[in-house]
Parts: structure tokens; sequence; C-alpha cells
């Protein structure tokens, strides 16, 4: 731009270089000496009506007109208004150019050098013959911010609110504080400063942006912090918070078994839950590097875009403000991973579901206090039949680290807790990855959809030993095989025998096991057995009778076999059952001396007769 050509000039400037200083920057520079600023009607009502819906740009703008007054004050420049006021629908319409065609008007008319900062403002004024000047707002030195002043090496995130002392969020993911770093509150003219810093950065720094911007609220990315500033009327006060990364975390220091690795690389669909603040993000930007390093090719979807990744993983937001948008591109760039930050809307579920199975590996963060929280969250979002397909894996993160792994099964069987085989139906099982132990079931009951927690095993009551072997030795009159008894209640129990025993004991009709069930008062649930299995399990038993050690003090007796330590015996005196135990972890069994099984112990004993311990 050459000085002396607009040096007494008439300028028309448009409402981007209003917006960017460039007119009150060009004076201090000793540009536009005595010119005549001639700022059109429709730039003021722009800008006012930017500044009505809480946006910050149209402020920034209207303080530029107020810089303007006080240099033509000064007597550096003079300014005036022209033109008329665009009417309401023209200010609705100003995307479409509305606006910009009465701003050039006001060029055409005075005949003065047209300013903007916009390049299609430019090439429309050129195109239409207007002297046009086109300037590119001045790269700012990019300093250090007012809010880093805020800011320590172990601070997560800082709070500031007018009329409130300064606050933080400090300390490790697994340790975090929340505490004062200042006794002064924070005033309304600071925030305002820190405020229009940032928002300048957010402007002229091409490693920071707007990522949404509303009345009321902007959310900026500035480098590796997100900014969320929010005034009235959305908050009851001006505040800003502004949050970034403590860490940046290799998936190797979360000492992640070979197993798990591999099932991550498999190409499946993962949800990484927890509570906020555990180190999600932080564990997702983990995995993200570890793909990458692995050579596949990874992709993100964020809003805002503040995962810490390398150069080489592009990070996508909402592609027109929808993120509908940004999945029908990534599905023509072919990732074989994206990594979907903030799952938790149910577009977002639907969203998440629609490229897994399209086929592409998903990776999705979900806020929740259980992993099968995050499970349950698909529910109604997703069809039943299809969440293992669309996430087959849960990995929960507490105070930043892997606390639990789980993944999904899709099956037909009777659900846990009910017996009639017509009972089958679909069930997802949810099992703990490195135990493999089942720990919830899934499954529709009438019209309701079922999360069962399976549990510890129940509690087995004393008298049912006892029932398990009365029902035994009746059944084992009708069968020629092994008959295995188990009470699942005091008035129900699960029976195994071999298929060709089954007819024996059922009858016909089901007429023997009425007759059985009505003798023992016990409803029987008649199964085929696992033959095989039982047959191993057989073997792998240790069923040999041992000899304990026989002494009586003066309020036990005590049998001792540490043999058989915390386990669940029978005791017998030859061929005679006398009693059921569970061994102490000492490997003793303790009987009182007053009682009608410490004297039948001793009677045996008398008698000379064989005391043997056998294990269930």
């Amino acid at each position: 731009m050459t000085e002396s050509s607009k040096d007494g000039q008439k300028i028309v400037p448009d409402t981007s270089s209003v917006i960017d200083s460039i007119i009150s920057e060009g004076v201090d520079r000793g540009d536009f000496k005595d010119a005549r600023i001639i700022v059109p009607e429709a730039v003021v009502a722009e800008l006012e009506a930017q500044a009505n819906r809480g946006l910050e740009i149209g402020f920034e703008g209207l303080e530029e007109l107020q810089r303007l007054q006080d240099l033509a004050n000064k007597g550096k420049i003079k300014i005036s208004f022209h033109g008329t006021r665009p009417n309401l629908d023209q200010v609705k319409l100003a995307r479409g150019g509305e606006i910009d065609s009465l701003i050039r008007e006001t060029a055409i008319e005075l005949k003065a050098k047209f300013v903007t900062g916009d390049r299609i403002q430019s090439m429309v004024a050129r195109a239409m013959g207007i002297d046009v000047e086109f300037v590119k707002p001045e790269p700012k030195e990019l300093g250090p911010l007012l809010i880093e002043d805020f800011f320590t090496a172990d601070t997560m995130s800082v709070h500031l609110k007018n009329n409130v002392p300064p606050m933080a969020k400090k300390g490790s993911i697994g340790d975090v504080r929340y505490v004062s770093i200042r006794d002064e509150p924070s005033t309304y003219a600071e925030l305002k400063e820190i405020s229009r810093e940032l928002l300048d950065r957010a402007r002229s720094d091409h490693n920071s942006f707007f990522e949404l911007s509303f009345s009321g609220a902007s959310v900026l990315q500035i480098g590796n912090m997100r900014i969320a500033i929010a005034n009235p009327p959305f908050s009851d006060d001006f505040e800003i918070t502004a949050v970034r990364p403590v860490a940046s975390v290799s998936l190797e220091q979360y000492r992640l078994s070979d197993k798990l690795k591999e099932r991550i690389c498999d190409q499946r669909g993962i949800l990484i839950a927890g509570p906020p603040g555990a180190g999600k993000s932080t564990f997702a930007a983990g995995v993200a590097n570890f793909l990458n390093n692995m050579e596949f090719v990874v992709k993100t979807m964020e809003s805002p875009r503040d995962l810490q990744v390398p150069d080489e993983i592009t990070q996508y937001a909402p592609l027109d403000g929808n993120l509908e948008n940004t999945a029908d591109v990534l599905l023509l760039v072919r990732p074989d991973y994206t990594i979907y930050d903030e799952v938790r809307k149910t577009k977002d579920f639907e969203i998440f579901a629609d490229m897994r199975l399209a086929g592409v590996g998903m990776i999705g963060v979900v806020h929740s206090n259980r992993a099968v929280d995050a499970i349950q969250r698909l529910i109604g979002r997703v069809e039943l039949g299809v969440i293992p397909q669309v996430v087959d894996t849960v990995i929960f993160i507490d105070k930043g680290e892997v606390a639990k792994v789980q993944v999904l099964k899709f099956t037909v069987k009777v659900p846990a807790g009910m017996m009639e085989e017509d009972l089958a139906r679909p069930v997802i099982l949810i099992s703990d990855f490195e135990t493999e132990k089942s720990e919830f079931e899934i499954y529709t009951y009438g019209e309701q959809v079922v999360v069962m927690p399976l549990g510890e095993e129940k509690e087995r009551k004393p008298s049912w030993k006892l029932a398990e072997g009365e029902v035994r030795a009746v059944l084992e009159d009708y069968s020629k095989g092994p008959v295995n008894v188990e009470m699942v209640s005091d008035s129900r129990a699960l029976v195994k025998v071999r298929e060709k025993d089954m007819p024996r004991i059922i009858g016909k009709g089901g007429s023997t096991i009425d007759d059985i069930e009505k003798m023992l008062g016990i409803h029987i649930d008649v199964r085929k057995s696992d033959e095989k299995g039982e047959k191993k399990r057989q073997e792998e038993k240790d069923t040999s009778p041992h000899r304990p050690i026989i002494e009586r003090t003066d309020r036990h007796v005590i049998l001792n076999v540490p043999e058989l330590a915390a386990q669940d015996v029978e005791i017998y005196a030859g061929d005679t059952f006398l009693f059921s135990a569970t061994v102490g972890r000492h490997g003793d069994i303790k009987v009182r001396n007053d009682s009608t099984v410490a004297d039948s112990v001793i009677e045996a004993v008398e008698e000379g007769e064989a005391v043997t311990v056998r294990s269930l």
C-alpha cells in the first residue's frame, strides 16, 4: 500500500476493514494523512446487528469506530457517515451480499477509494470499475497471551468470572484440586481485555480458529488451549474458561496387554468411556498416535478440535455445522480408523453406527460413570441386535488409568435366572476382557430392554447341600449314569443327567418327575449333561477320601485336613454320611462338643471306624 497516494483522499472502508482495524492501524503508521474517512451507514448497521446478537466481531467493529473518532478529535483524520441505513430485510440478507452492495454504492457515489480486507469484496469492486485497495490485516507478532499468566505447569484449566477471584484446576489427572489462584477478584475491564486479545489471536493465527460463535457465547481453539467465552444473556455474568491438556501420553504408558493392543488394531467399534476429567481424550489421543505409528490411516471428528495428535492425522470439524456432512466426506476419504471425540447426542450415536457398519474402525469418546453405562447409552439409539456389531469393546478410564475393559458378544440363550428352555432369546453378553467372566446380559423381556447384572455367585445355604444329597439319592434309582444336582433356591433344583437317562427320570408325559417333585417338595429342572465336560471335571476333581487328624478340646472336636483347606467337603464314618462342612483356611473343621455331630465323630473313632473327609 503506497502511503502518499492515500494522503488527503476520500476513503470508504467496508465492514471487514473496520473489524480488522485496518484504518486506525494505517493512521498510526502514517498512512491516510489528512484523509477523509467516510463510513457507510450500512457498515454501522451491520456492526450494530452483530453486537446485538452477542457476536464479538460486532463489538470490535464498534470499538474501532470509536478509535477513529478519537483520531479525528486529535486532528489526524476527518470522519463522517454517509448513505441510508439498510432495512431489516437487507440486514438479514447480509450473507448474500446485500450490505456489501450498499457499501460499494457509497464508494461509487462519492468517487472514493474503497478499502477492504475481504478478497471477494475486492474482486467484485474491481470488476465494477471501483478504485479499490485490498489490504490484508498486518500479521501481528504473536507474543504471550494475558490468560497464560494464570497457568502453571500443572494447571489443567483456568476459570475467570467477573467479581470472582480467578480459580484453577491443578494437579495430575488422578489428583485434581480446584483452587483459588489470586485473592483479588477479576474485573469486567480485565476480562474484556483478555477476551479481545483471544478473539484477535483466533482471527490472526493460522493455528487458531473459531469453533463456535453464538449470541452470548464463543468457543475458540488457540494452539492447544480451548477457550469458552460466555456473557449475558447466555450467562449471568462475563466468564472465560480456558482448558489445556497437561499431558501428552503414549499408549505404552498405560501398560496395555498385547491382547488388548491387538484388539485395538483389529478395526473394531470401541468406546472410550469415563467420567468428566478422567483422561478419556488423553487416552484417545494416545490410541490415535499408536494407530498412526502402526501405519493405519487415522482421522478425527471433533467439535471442538482439541485432541493432541501429530500432523499426519487430520482433524475434521462439523462441515457446514453438521458432523453428518463430515461423516459423508470421511467415507470418501476412506480412513482405517476414525476417532469420534464426544459421542453424546442421539445423532452422534447414529453417525457412529452408520460409519461403523460401513466398515470403518470407529473409536468414540463417551461420558459415563461405569463401563456398562456407555453401552446402555446405545439402547434406543441403535437397534438392539446391531449393538455388538457397532460396539464390541468398551475401555473404561478412571483417574488416567485403564480401569476396566469389557467386550460384547451376541448369542441366543436362556437368560440367567430363567429355567425353561422355551424362554431362550437373543442375548448380548458383556464380559470382562481379561478374565472372560460374564458380567451383564442385555435382552428384551416383553416390551422392556433388560440390563441384568450377573454379579457374584449366590451364597449357598448349608441346608442346600443336604437337599442336594437327598435329591441325588432319589434320582440315582432312575439313572444308570452320574446325577449332578445343584440347588438354585430353597424350592428349585437343577439336575443334569445323561441324555439316555432323561426318559426314565421324566416318565411318560412327565408323570415320573411329577411324582418325585411331590415326594421331595422341590421343583426339579432336568437337563442333559455335558458328558465330556462332566467326565473331565470328574477326572480333575480330587474325590479320594482323606483321613483327618482328630483332636478334642474343652469346647470343640477338631478335624484337621490342611490339604483340603477352604474347600466344601463331606465327612463319613466308614460308608455312612455324617455331615458336610467347609474347611477353614488353616485346614480345620470345628464342631461343638455338645452337638450330635461331635458325638457321631467320637463314637466312630471309639468303635474303630475310619473317619474320612471327601471333597465335593
